[in-house]
């Protein structure tokens, strides 16, 4: 099984300046205890300096996260707050039904709420869910 990490990286801030990318850890660390034999795919540990690329590089490597993206068996998407380049990346893996897991306080928006086969309002409850088998229930039902 491959996961891909979604989540706020640049989120609303100007210039250069990113989020905390702590919830990282915290998830691929979730996510090894409850599904050990799964794949994680993680954008920043793929592309750790991606602010500081140029127009090209950035173009190729937003491209290829929206493929590996669309292309998982699962997307868990982290979103603290709005974050566009998030949204693409569910919104395109939702189109290929993929199922997207999202942690976010944001249930009421529509991209989290149509493109989210679940959405989870803090990180213990997406552990809970796992904990609970959850993850080998995806698209039953």
């Amino acid at each position: 099984m491959r996961i891909f990490l979604s989540g706020i990286i640049q989120g609303s801030r100007q210039g250069k300046n990113i989020h905390a990318q702590s919830y990282r850890e915290t998830l691929k660390t979730i996510l090894r205890r409850h599904a050990p034999q799964a794949e994680l795919v993680c954008p920043i540990d793929l592309h750790p300096n991606s602010v500081d690329y140029d127009e090209a590089q950035a173009r190729t490597t937003f491209d290829d996260m929206v493929r590996l993206a669309a292309e998982a068996d699962v997307v868990v998407a982290y979103l603290p707050e709005a974050s566009m380049g998030t949204a693409v990346e569910i919104w395109e893996a939702h189109r290929r039904g993929v199922p997207v897991l999202t942690i976010s306080p944001l249930s009421e928006n529509w991209v989290i709420k149509l493109a989210s086969q679940r959405v989870f309002a803090s990180v213990a409850d997406f552990e809970a869910f796992l904990a609970a088998g959850g993850l080998q229930q995806l698209g039953r039902g």
